[in-house]
């Protein structure tokens, strides 16, 4: 391997030939320390205060703009008070698995409630975002299906498909999404499309319209997981389904507690049948300890988005702000239709650098390098909530526009 460690990447410890683990875990180690020795590791960096707007990190104060937490709720004194309730009425944990002893009467109000907020009425709970995905397709799929993916879908929807018949097509490319169905069509048993609502990395939206009519066109199915949509997008919330009016279109919706929900754990939402199925078939979630009582936060917190709706307007007044802003100063932050603003720069060590310079001029961003991108789409990513002041985004574009001047971009 080459020892000049600006040339790797968290990939190329995966598998290094005639090396086990622990050799890797070596080397690993010393591309760790190479890397943050010359500030270009900007990752698990500890705060010690609790997520918002402004955080403090070895006793600095800085601006955060690394949260999903996109309407405040983690900070809401009623979804706190729901969730401190929960425990002093049920406990810390929930003591079992779903199956044989660990469903309560709040697991089930939470599937009903989330499940009624996307106008359905059967959904199944996660104890994670990532294994409502990965842990769903890994029941639903067989070696005989066919998955069509775009390349924007998250990491935990290609976990889910990787062992099975699976074509991922470019983004957004509804050329790409028709040969591959035309191709697929009667040929498997199950063909089925799996995109976002809004996308984790750049933010913008799926064509979701031309896919669903796509699918129907071929005969295949749609799942949609909206985890960036949800609280930002539509008219109270429901994300680009809600948007698009396609409720009936869309044959699984997936997603998390740990964004807008101000939690953790996930969901899928679909047919009766297709619940039942999964809650009996579905091994991560069998074999899994079931959420603890403080889930009952996430309740309050489905039912603040229509009982408060102020937080979601005061959000997209933000994201004007911010997008009209970061704009002004030249900055290429792609087709961002959401929270989620990317600058892409280009160059991982670039890129690396100027999330640490940034850190330093006291404002906290994401370091977004390949694998996660590809390596000439290395970019800051930064996601703006309702509780920013403009204050705050004023600050940061302040940043902006020295870190712009300093480091030619």
């Amino acid at each position: 391997m080459d020892q000049n460690f600006d040339n790797q990447s968290f990939r190329d410890f995966e598998y290094i030939p005639g090396m086990d683990a622990w050799a890797r875990a070596r080397l690993f180690q010393r591309y760790l320390n190479d890397q943050t020795d010359k500030g270009q590791l900007n990752y698990r960096l500890v705060t010690s205060t609790g997520c918002g707007p402004v955080v403090e990190m070895n006793g600095t104060r800085l601006i955060s703009l690394v949260s999903n937490d996109y309407l405040g709720f983690t900070q809401h004194p009623a979804i706190k008070k729901a969730a401190l309730e929960a425990i002093q009425k049920y406990g810390s944990g929930a003591g079992a698995s779903p199956a044989i002893g660990g469903h309560y009467d709040y697991h089930a109000l939470l599937e009903k409630k989330i499940a009624g907020f996307f106008r359905k009425e059967h959904a199944i709970i996660y104890t994670t975002g990532y294994t409502s995905n990965s842990a769903s397709l890994q029941c639903i799929l067989t070696k005989d299906d066919r998955v069509i993916l775009d390349a924007g879908v998250h990491t935990s929807v290609m976990e889910g498909c990787q062992m099975y018949n699976r074509k991922t097509v470019r983004h957004n490319d509804l050329d790409a999404y028709e040969h591959t169905l035309k191709m697929s069509a009667g040929k498997h048993p199950l063909v089925l499309v799996i995109i976002d609502g809004v996308y984790s990395q750049d933010g913008d939206l799926a064509p979701l319209k031309e896919i669903i009519a796509l699918c129907k066109k071929y005969g295949a199915r749609l799942m949609v997981d909206d985890a960036h949509g949800t609280g930002v997008i539509g008219k109270t919330g429901r994300g680009l389904i809600e948007a698009c009016d396609s409720w009936n279109d869309v044959d699984l919706i997936t997603g998390t507690f740990s964004k807008t929900f101000a939690h953790i754990g996930g969901y899928v939402v679909a047919s009766e049948e297709m619940v039942n199925y999964l809650k009996y078939q579905s091994k991560q979630h069998l074999f899994s300890a079931s959420s603890t009582p403080a889930a009952m936060s996430i309740i309050k917190a489905i039912e603040l988005i229509d009982e408060e709706p102020l937080w979601m307007a005061v959000l997209r007044d933000n994201i004007s702000y911010f997008r009209h802003g970061l704009l002004s100063l030249g900055l290429n932050i792609g087709d961002t239709q959401s929270a989620i603003f990317p600058v892409r720069i280009g160059d991982k060590i670039k890129n690396a650098r100027i999330c640490h310079a940034m850190q330093q001029k006291g404002v906290y961003v994401n370091q977004i390098n390949y694998p996660a991108v590809s390596l000439k789409d290395a970019r800051i990513r930064m996601g703006v909530t309702a509780l920013h002041e403009r204050a705050h985004l004023d600050e940061v574009l302040n940043v902006w526009a020295d870190i712009k001047r300093e480091f030619s971009l």
